[in-house]
């Protein structure tokens, strides 16, 4: 198996000829002894009475509507892990995107809060072994990025207000192993899911890669338990039947029997590799309907795959009088795989509106 899927223990003492580079709005451009030596940015007038050196720079003002680079890093090299933090009233407002070696089309798109397994841009923590969100809305990514000879992150406002976004991205340089895929994610959202029909996750993966994660911001629009769907993943030219078929959503995320712990409440969790982590109840007064957030992590068990890949889950549910129902609930997903390039195109991420939680 790839260095790069191995535990981060693994091998830690063996000494490396990789050189260590960080970027943040105090060194933009990574380069080495090149960090805080900033003149202007947005801390200047705090600073003011102690000069160069002391946080002059210690952030980005994202304005309405603006896109900006975040970081380029010319490789090979490997982006090991990034931290970023913004307002929480924007997470769906804000759009990731990261493109590999050159290509044209990103590799990476999804709206910032879902990327970090908070999509309903309400704060919850996260500890996974790849995913990490900590008090309050610090965003950490640990996945494993590699690339030949061009990384760069990106990050649009859609919002209508500027927004201040703080973030450090710590890579390597040096040489990569030529069986190492890049890193890929997407999202989707089915608002309502169609009736009988189930959301799909991905649908559009041609290559050689492996699967390794999902995130899913589910919100039921009516009564009775919902979780009764099965997450389903075609490989390599499966056609009705799928390779792999689940047992229940809740199942999927390593829970059972509802999630109910105790009696008459939803028992939430988060692990190195799976959690149903965030439960919205409804207030009584605007909060109408009950949202939840649960993510899979493929770390272990990565899904492989040739050719091509799909994946769905279906929107079922459970009547007390003892049969499945069809529900027509919004189901939000970002999955995760990495690939040989170039991927097939993704579809067009919508506009504003479609994201919008509401």
């Amino acid at each position: 198996m790839s260095d790069f899927l191995l535990s981060p223990l693994a091998g830690l003492a063996g000494l490396s000829r990789r050189e260590f580079r960080s970027i943040s709005a105090e060194n933009p451009t990574g380069e080495k002894g090149r960090g805080g030596l900033a003149t202007e940015g947005t801390g200047k007038n705090c600073a003011r009475d102690l000069g160069i050196g002391w946080k002059i720079s210690p952030n980005y003002e994202l304005a309405a509507g603006e896109t900006r680079v975040l970081a380029e890093m010319a490789g090979p090299g490997i982006l090991q892990h990034w931290w970023i933090t913004t307002p929480a009233d924007v997470w769906r407002d804000l759009i990731l995107r990261v493109w590999w070696d050159g290509e044209a089309e990103p590799s990476v798109e999804v709206p910032l809060g879902d990327f970090f397994a908070n999509g309903w841009c309400e704060r919850s923590n996260v500890n996974s072994q790849p995913i990490a969100v900590n008090p309050a809305g610090g965003f950490n990514s640990y996945w494993p990025m590699p690339f030949s000879s061009l990384c760069v992150v990106g990050l649009q406002n859609r919002s209508n207000k500027t927004v201040p976004v703080y973030f450090q991205f710590d890579f390597s340089l040096g040489p990569i192993a030529s069986d190492q895929g890049r890193f890929h994610a997407q999202w989707r959202r089915s608002n309502p899911v169609a009736l009988k029909q189930p959301h799909t996750i991905v649908d559009s993966v041609r290559g050689w890669g492996h699967f390794v994660g999902l995130y899913l911001a589910w919100q039921v629009n009516s009564n009775h338990w919902w979780g009764e769907g099965e997450v389903k993943m075609y490989l390599d030219g499966d056609g009705e039947g799928a390779t792999y078929c689940g047992t229940g959503t809740e199942d999927y995320f390593g829970g059972a029997w509802n999630w109910e712990f105790p009696t008459g409440q939803y028992g939430t969790y988060s692990t190195p590799y799976l959690g149903m982590h965030q439960v919205i109840q409804p207030d009584g007064l605007y909060r109408a309907n009950q949202r939840f957030g649960m993510y899979r992590w493929h770390l272990p068990d990565p899904v492989t795959f040739a050719r091509d890949f799909r994946m769905t889950v279906q929107a079922l549910g459970w009547h007390s009088d003892g049969r499945f129902h069809a529900r027509q609930d919004d189901v939000a997903s970002t999955a995760f795989w990495y690939q040989s390039e170039p991927h097939a195109p993704f579809p067009a991420l919508p506009d504003r509106d479609v994201l919008e939680v509401v």
